[in-house]
């Protein structure tokens, strides 16, 4: 009953992540979504991917002193306990694991505040000060 308005808060924030930090991606101190043009997406979440795992640790901590929960995303299949045990990695490993040390999810979730949602892009652009 509630899943527009559900996605329209989780696009809300989404957008207001894209458009206040566009200005770091233009600098090249981060990486953010791309959404083509021909896609519509649902907000699920917002990351930004710094330039090195340690970068990211940094990072992370930065944004834990302000308060915020920054966690890290993507753990590559082929790296977990499960993927170990039951699948295995076909090809050479030149992006995933080396991307995924980068990633790093915003918060974003049904109800943040717009107010919140400026506080965590004011703390994000601390980091880079």
């Amino acid at each position: 009953e509630s899943a527009e308005d559900i996605n329209n808060s989780r696009i809300f924030a989404w957008n207001n992540y894209y458009d206040s930090l566009t200005p770091l991606v233009v600098q090249n101190r981060i990486a953010i979504p791309f959404v083509p043009e021909v896609c519509k997406h649902n907000a699920h979440m917002f990351y930004i991917k710094l330039h090195s795992l340690q970068e990211r640790s940094m990072f992370i901590d930065h944004m834990k002193e302000k308060g915020v929960v920054c966690p890290f995303h993507y753990v590559p299949l082929h790296t977990s306990k499960v993927g170990k045990k039951l699948a295995c990695f076909s090809g050479s490993d030149d992006f995933t694991t080396k991307e995924s040390l980068k990633i790093v999810r915003l918060p974003l979730f049904y109800g943040i505040s717009e107010e919140e949602i400026n506080y965590v892009i004011c703390s994000v652009f601390d980091f880079f000060s």
